[in-house]
């Protein structure tokens, strides 16, 4: 185990993912100080239910983009693991910020083929649906789980959910159930919305032949 700051947010942030934030709290001021003179890493745990949860995701500070006269900052962040709090502390010793004793979760990343192909089908339906086909250009076809998650419409604890599993197959699973219950009411809503914008046009009919 290892001591690391902590940042509670109303979020989840998933591996791989760049995440720009905006800082204003002094005791996240101070943390992103300490991880820029210091070369710290910190943890996002998400803030559900009012309370900091048990899960988070270790975070690198890229870069501070911009330090406001009032000593707010904007700065970019890229999550790189997975971890589970052990113990949490209010304050980390000296400091004003949170920290916990925390310890890697480690992770099976290896995908099926199949079901990586299926869900791309289904992320193709909905984005297409949707109208997000920049999301749909910027698509890996060797994407993993949680590089889509963000964008399939999962409330904030079901990407929690996801965060505490730990096979890729498992979480390929979870979004194909999920896809297809969605899509149905998705591909429905837009089939109406359609119907709607229609009407009131002149329509050219044919009328039935008796």
């Amino acid at each position: 185990m290892r001591l690391l700051p902590l940042f509670p947010l109303n979020l989840v942030a998933f591996p791989g993912e760049k995440l720009n934030l905006h800082i204003f709290e002094p005791r996240y001021r101070e943390l992103v100080r300490d991880c820029f003179t210091e070369g710290l890493t910190f943890g996002i745990t998400p803030f559900l239910d009012n309370t900091v949860q048990e899960l988070g995701t270790e975070m690198r500070l890229l870069s501070v983009e911009k330090t406001h006269a009032g000593g707010e900052m904007d700065i970019r962040t890229e999550a790189i693991r997975i971890f589970r709090v052990q113990k949490f502390l209010r304050q980390a010793p000296g400091k004003l910020y949170a920290a916990g004793q925390v310890e890697e979760i480690p992770q099976d990343m290896e995908p099926d083929e199949d079901l990586r192909a299926a869900i791309a089908g289904q992320v193709r339906q909905l984005y297409e649906a949707l109208g997000l086909r920049k999301l749909l250009l910027q698509l890996d076809p060797a994407f993993q789980v949680f590089d889509v998650a963000h964008h399939i419409g999962f409330s904030t604890e079901q990407e929690y959910q996801l965060l505490g599993t730990t096979a890729e197959v498992e979480r390929q699973e979870i979004v194909r159930e999920h896809l297809e219950r969605l899509l149905p009411a998705v591909l429905e809503a837009e089939r109406l919305k359609e119907r709607v914008r229609l009407n009131g046009h002149f329509k050219h009919l044919l009328p039935p032949q008796f």
